[in-house]
């Protein structure tokens, strides 16, 4: 069954949000109720214009990538453990507004595995339920950690969880069954706001280790910041989860 913030991100989503609106406004028209047809015509248009505009995600979602900054694996603090959590941001691309990669993309992996060879934690933690089918995120990310060389035997598998809240209070549990009590934790510069809230809400010392921000303007060729593009659009869903998540785990007492 769908979570409340999927239910609220899916509604929200620009095309889907305009769609309905649009919908409603045409019923309204119909009904001769012209003037709350027209308001209502115009916010739909200009919801999905707005996150169709590149600069529309440099300020707000830039806005969450900046909290954390990001920091090479010498440079972050020694922990008993890092910890990984599944699942992904804009198919891990590179730079959000370019097509997706495999060359350049940025999987949360790539920054753990970078992490353990720099000597930061001895233990990795992956945490991730299986979305669909029996393999976990978890049991995905550690076939993908074991073929950059990290160990098996660093590698501890939580295999339940299936969102953020679920992702600490979970993983909780499973860093003090292995004794554990400091960690890096490791996902997307844009997710980490709320994983950072969501994992000190359960009383974990956590240290954010975010990977490389992907909302940056590209320069090869430049992006202009107020003209529509719809990959923008496409990928603000990511965005828009994200506040939609912090909204709905405030009101649940989660962060």
């Amino acid at each position: 069954m769908p979570s409340m913030s999927s239910l609220l991100t899916s509604l929200v989503v620009p095309l889907n949000l305009s769609i309905t609106v649009l919908v409603i406004a045409v019923v309204l028209g119909l009904l001769r109720c012209r003037r709350a047809a027209a308001l209502l015509f115009v916010g739909a248009i200009g919801w999905s214009l707005a996150w169709s505009l590149p600069g529309t995600s440099l300020w707000l979602g830039g806005a969450l990538e900046r909290n954390y900054p990001y920091l090479p694996a010498q440079q972050m603090p020694v922990a008993d453990a890092i910890v990984v959590l599944g699942g992904h941001t804009a198919n891990s691309r590179a730079n959000w507004f370019e097509a997706y990669d495999p060359k350049t993309a940025r999987p949360r992996i790539d920054r753990a595995a970078e992490l353990y060879k720099a000597g930061r934690a001895g233990k990795v933690v992956l945490s991730g339920g299986a979305l669909e089918g029996q393999v976990s995120e978890a049991q995905g990310m550690a076939h993908g950690l074991r073929q950059l060389g990290v160990p098996d035997s660093a590698l501890i598998l939580e295999n339940s969880s299936r969102t953020t809240y679920e992702n600490a209070a979970l993983t909780l549990q499973t860093l003090q069954d292995h004794d554990i009590r400091t960690v890096l934790l490791v996902t997307s510069a844009l997710h980490m706001p709320r994983a950072m809230a969501a994992f000190r809400k359960q009383g974990i010392a956590v240290v954010a280790a975010p990977n490389v921000p992907q909302i940056v303007p590209p320069q090869n060729p430049p992006l202009p910041r107020w003209w529509p593009d719809m990959r923008t659009m496409d990928a603000s869903r990511s965005i828009i989860k994200e506040y939609v998540g912090l909204m709905v785990y405030r009101l649940r007492g989660w962060v």
